[in-house]
Order: C-alpha cells, then structure tokens, then sequence
C-alpha cells in the first residue's frame, strides 16, 4: 500500500518528497500557485550525484513509480493524508494561508515529520523538564503550534545540503551534500512503524548504472532517511548551525561555512563542544552527535554562506532563529555562553536592520 504524504515546501521538500516517490508512495508538494502550476505541468527535477559517477544524476518525478502533484494551501484537506512533513522555514508558517493550513493539520491528528532547522515547539514539548514557555521568543509566532498534539510530532535532522540554482526554474533542486536525513521516533508504535516502513522502503531503491557499458548492476542511491530509537537524534544539527551556519552572518558581508568554522578552529570547537554539552544535559547520548573533527572535515568544503546567511544578506527581516532557542535553553540550564551570546547578537543587528528597511 503506497502511503499518501503532504509535504509543505516544494523547494527542500522536494529531496525528501522524491526519495518517496522512489519508494513508490504519493506524494502532495504544497506551494505557491505559479509553482505548483509549473510541478504539476512539468514534475520535480533533483540534481544528486551517486557513488562512483562523476556527474549528478537528475531525477525527474515524472519516470517515478510514485505519484506527485502540487496544491496551494488554500487546497489542501489534510485528512487524506497519513503523514504531514514540514520543510518550510520556520517563519513560513506565520503566513495567514499556512497558518490556517496548519491548523486543519491539528485538528486532523495527522502525525507529522519536521525537515526544520527549528524544531517545532510540540517536539520540544516531548522533552522532559524542558520549560518550553520560555523558548517562544525565538519563534516568528509561537501560537501556531497551539494546537498540535506533542505525541503527533517529531524531528528529522535535515542533514543533506541542496538548494535551487537561481538560474533555473523552481521545480529544480541541485544536492551538494547527500547525507542522510535523521529522524526521532514518533512516540505512536502506529505511527513509528510508519516511519520504519518508509526508511526500508527507501533504502531498497537502486537506479541503473549512468552507462550500460558500466558493471556492477543497479546503484544505491544517497540520501536515505534513517529512523532512530533516540528523542534526541536530531539535536546533533544544533552544534553544527552555531558553530557554522549562524556564524557566517557577520556585521560586514556574508562568509562561506568553511571560513566560519576554520578561520578560528579553536573557537569553533568550543562552540560546538558546548551546544553538545547542552544537548546532553537535555538527555542526549554522545553516540547520537557528530564528533567535531568529522563535521570540521565536512565544513571544509562547504564553500558558499549558509542559507540563514544568503537570506539575510538579501534582506530577509526574519530567519528560523536556532541560534537563540539555543541560547534560551542553555540560559535556563545555567549553561551560558559568550560566544553564543556574541552569535545571537550579530543576528539580531542585521535582521533588526533588514526590518527598518523593509518598514
């Protein structure tokens, strides 16, 4: 039986939404009208580069066994649907469309997979003796998760790095980096067996070789989705975001990851030693997070400003803001920290002047 998935987000959600498709399930992208206009006449196209081949392989929904089509918000009843995946950015679901969207998603009790940066609020809530009243000013708006049962939603560490080339259309996603996504239980056995269901199914995909002269038969194909025992798999991203990502945001211009991470390694092992320290103290095990000499050697090529960094260099008044939820559960831990605290504050400088001009 193919599972019927609602992906809000055609652009990140698309990677996530193909690797479905693949494995045979439907899947609904929700977007724009132009957009879902264009990928309901046209399909997905993901650019993603396999072991052993020295070009990326595009895959188009349309040769897929699974079946896509793409709806604006306004469109949507989420009751058809067995699983909700959110891969917008956090800010996103402010929008008076979104927001009513996510709305019916609750009152539906449709179980649902965040690909966010941002963890929503529901999934915190699952952690115990985390005071999550005390972490809603680093949410757009807080209130939009009001009514989402906590037992119905769960994270996935959006680990692999993709984006739309700008010169393309946007049914087009290009991966630059095809790790894994890496999901926590949902705390449902029903709806954990869902998930485990789908990570299997995705894993048994295999495409046939770029060349017929090639040998080895079909190829795996990267980017699985991997379902883990642990709440808090996915906190692991949050020392990676601080040390890296928020970092390229500075006063002056935009800086690639690499620079952020490496221009002074010490300290960016010590920013991500401590967002660790802060993830364990909530109940994380080490096995669940990414020694820091691994992402380091990943960061070194990662070449271009992360995309808090681009959005806020084009001007974007908000951004998902990890770097304060972050800040706010280390201060209620007792754990602060200057070079977070430094973090925080640049961020707010550059989006407090995007804000002023876009008044």
């Amino acid at each position: 039986m193919a599972y019927k998935i609602l992906i809000l987000g055609a652009s990140y959600g698309s990677l996530l939404g193909t690797k479905f498709l693949m494995a045979g399930h439907d899947v609904t992208l929700v977007c724009r009208a132009e957009t879902a206009k264009l990928i309901n006449a046209e399909g997905t196209a993901v650019r993603i580069k396999l072991k052993g081949e020295e070009d990326h392989r595009t895959i188009r929904s349309a040769d897929l066994p699974g079946r896509l089509d793409a709806k604006t918000p306004e469109a949507v009843d989420p009751v058809v649907y067995d699983l909700v995946c959110l891969a917008m950015q956090e800010p996103q679901y402010s929008a008076h469309a979104i927001w009513t969207l996510m709305v019916r998603i609750a009152d539906a009790q449709v179980p649902c997979l965040s690909i966010m940066n941002m963890p929503p609020l529901p999934y915190l809530k699952r952690i115990p003796g985390l005071e999550t009243s005390k972490l809603e000013a680093s949410y757009t708006n807080a209130h939009v998760w009001d009514r989402f049962d906590p037992e119905l939603v769960t994270l996935c560490s959006p680990d692999p790095q993709a984006f739309r080339p700008p010169e393309e259309q946007p049914n087009v996603l290009h991966v630059g980096l095809p790790t894994n996504f890496k999901a926590a239980a949902f705390a449902d056995p029903a709806h954990d067996k869902m998930l485990r269901r789908l990570e299997a199914d995705i894993d048994a995909v295999r495409l046939a070789s770029a060349h017929d002269s090639e040998s080895g038969g079909p190829k795996d194909v990267p980017v699985k989705l991997r379902v883990f025992d642990s709440l808090f798999v996915s906190l692991a991203k949050w020392s990676m975001l601080l040390t890296g990502n928020y970092r390229c945001i500075t006063a002056g211009e935009a800086r690639p990851i690499r620079a952020a991470v490496h221009d002074d390694l010490d300290l960016s092992r010590a920013i991500y030693g401590h967002v660790d320290a802060i993830a364990r103290r909530l109940g994380a095990d080490p096995a669940d997070q990414v020694p820091f000499e691994k992402y380091a050697r990943a960061a070194e090529g990662l070449l271009k400003p992360s995309s808090a960094a681009r959005a806020v260099a084009a001007g974007a008044p908000m951004i998902e803001r990890v770097d304060r939820l972050v800040q706010l559960i280390g201060n209620s831990l007792g754990m602060e920290n200057p070079a977070i605290d430094a973090v925080v504050e640049t961020v707010d400088a550059k989006l407090d002047g995007n804000q002023r001009l876009s008044a």
